[in-house]
């Protein structure tokens, strides 16, 4: 990846588009390399301009955002997916964890808070506000008993805790300070983690430690 974030936007709304494309392309670094005003024409213009990552809005025409993300993400060598949201209740977002996205932003959110995810998901973390993406996962994970999943036993203690605290929706920086360990050594865990359990990224570790039951809707982690 170059040094400039080249960026797609994905919106059915011209005005939320240019709105988008003023804040990204006032950052130095970020670049908006192609526009779409439906799904159909996101996974078209994705293909055609390699970015590193979408910003797609879950509503929208002829193909909706989580069936564009779903298309891109199962490529090889997918950009990564944010999805754009009026309201942070929508059932859809739980969807769009499963299928691999990197997570959700509100619409309604300040520019720099913008800009500051498409880092954060470049640089490798997921976008999971803790209160948001607990709520939506519980809300739609916790309707069953979960089995504890065989691979489960692959995990070390450590990795397990870690695992427990990616639920959370903490950072490596986060995560540290939380076992008292050093960054590196946490981003070594997380890799571990995912590499065991065979997950894309961090979101679909949160959606995983959720419906495998080792962490509970409401519980406090240890």
């Amino acid at each position: 990846m170059s040094d400039v974030i080249r960026i797609v936007i994905a919106d059915d709304q011209a005005m939320v588009r240019a709105g988008l494309r003023l804040v990204v392309e006032s950052e130095p670094g970020m670049e908006v390399v192609g526009e779409a005003a439906d799904g159909l024409e996101a996974v078209a213009v994705a293909r055609r301009t390699r970015p590193d990552i979408v910003l797609m809005d879950i509503s929208m025409p002829r193909m909706d955002g989580l069936a564009a993300a779903r298309e891109l993400l199962g490529r090889p060598d997918p950009p990564k997916v944010v999805m754009l949201t009026t309201f942070d209740t929508d059932e859809n977002l739980y969807a769009a964890l499963r299928a691999g996205t990197s997570g959700f932003l509100l619409k309604v959110s300040p520019p720099e808070q913008l800009v500051e995810a498409v880092r954060v998901v470049v640089g490798g973390d997921a976008l999971l506000d803790p209160a948001v993406t607990t709520r939506v996962i519980a809300s739609f994970a916790g309707h069953h008993e979960p089995a504890p999943p065989p691979q489960l036993a692959d995990l070390t203690p450590r990795e397990l805790e870690v695992l427990r605290h990616l639920a959370r929706g903490l950072t490596n920086a986060e995560i540290a300070k939380e076992l008292f360990v050093g960054e590196a050594t946490v981003k070594t865990h997380v890799a571990r983690v995912l590499m065991k359990l065979h997950l894309r990224d961090r979101a679909q570790a949160v959606v995983f430690a959720y419906e495998s039951g080792v962490v509970r809707p409401g519980a406090a982690v240890g």
